[in-house]
């Protein structure tokens, strides 16, 4: 759908009026449609557009094509979830040499491909909770362990596993045993794939990792279906909506994520301000969104990277308060 851009994109700016493509790494996936709702809470608080274009499938080159697209129609800025950090990054620094303010979110593009980047936890942070997780639910930290990731080629996903690789080299973990990283491209169909072909292939299994809302959803199901909740176990990332029942059966007792709609709400707040020009993604500026970090500033770091805030766990004492 094609964009009507206003005849003096300045004003508009000045106004707080402005047009903004928001491209997920593909709009199917729920996680992104949950991101969506904060973007367009924040984008009609100022009374702006807000364009949504994405491919069908979380795969990089895909991406390619919209981002040249909305460079065309001159859009204010770009709010990415990249597939592929360094396969993105052509498209969209033409897209920032045409004055386009570019905010990447969840997925990072390539340093220099962006202006800001809002993380949605500190990545070290994630590693160690995955970690801790799969510890507390292997029987006395003890067993082969295996991770569903996303794409093969998601910057996120591979941060938060390169990660937990590490912590589990530390002593408390010596236990646990890694037996195989799997990918589902966060498509359910391919990722229940893989779920079913690490039971099968892993007899000792006893929990698996998905750092991704749609893999671990998957992976509840398969677990649950084999008739094997009581002996492997699932945790990672997950929506509290989705994974209720499987908390409440046993077949994922601990798991967690961020506000997803807080993500959406912050990068499009970040978007809007690189726009005015109140920031400029430089390290060590600092700004405040209201109703977000408890009003406290936000302060950019190296990299221009913004972090929403730490992972929050959930479980049987909490998960039934929550609804997203």
């Amino acid at each position: 759908m094609a964009a009507s851009v206003a005849p003096s994109a300045a004003a508009s700016a000045a106004a707080g009026k402005l047009t903004v493509g928001y491209l997920p790494k593909d709009i199917v996936n729920q996680y992104f449609a949950a991101a969506k709702t904060g973007v367009d809470k924040a984008a009609a608080e100022t009374g702006s557009k807000v364009i949504q274009v994405g491919p069908n499938e979380a795969k990089a080159d895909l991406q390619i094509p919209f981002i040249t697209d909305l460079t065309t129609q001159k859009v204010s800025a770009i709010i990415i979830s990249a597939d592929g950090k360094d396969e993105v990054a052509p498209a969209l620094k033409a897209a920032m040499a045409a004055g386009i303010k570019v905010v990447g979110f969840d997925s990072s593009p390539a340093v220099g491909a962006y202006n800001v980047f809002v993380n949605q936890v500190d990545f070290s942070g994630v590693g160690v909770n995955l970690s801790d997780w799969a510890c507390e639910l292997a029987p006395s930290c003890t067993g082969d362990i295996a991770i569903l990731s996303a794409a093969a080629t998601a910057t996120n996903q591979n941060a938060w596993i390169d990660l937990m690789k590490t912590t589990l080299k530390l002593d408390k973990y010596k236990g646990l045993k890694l037996v195989d990283t799997v990918y589902g491209n966060d498509d359910s169909t391919v990722s229940t794939t893989q779920a079913q072909g690490l039971l099968t292939k892993y007899p000792n299994l006893k929990v698996i990792v998905a750092p991704t809302t749609v893999g671990i959803l998957a992976a509840a199901q398969v677990v649950k279906q084999a008739g094997k909740s009581a002996t492997v176990k699932v945790t990672g990332l997950g929506f509290p909506n989705d994974m209720k029942p499987f908390v409440k059966d046993g077949t994922s007792p601990v798991f967690g994520l961020w506000s997803v709609p807080d993500l959406g709400y912050l990068s499009y707040m970040v978007a809007a301000k690189l726009v005015s020009g109140e920031i400029t993604g430089k390290e060590g500026e600092s700004f405040t969104v209201k109703g977000l970090n408890g009003d406290k500033p936000y302060t950019i770091g190296k990299d221009g990277v913004v972090i929403l805030g730490p992972a929050f766990r959930f479980d049987k004492t909490n998960v039934d308060n929550f609804n997203f």
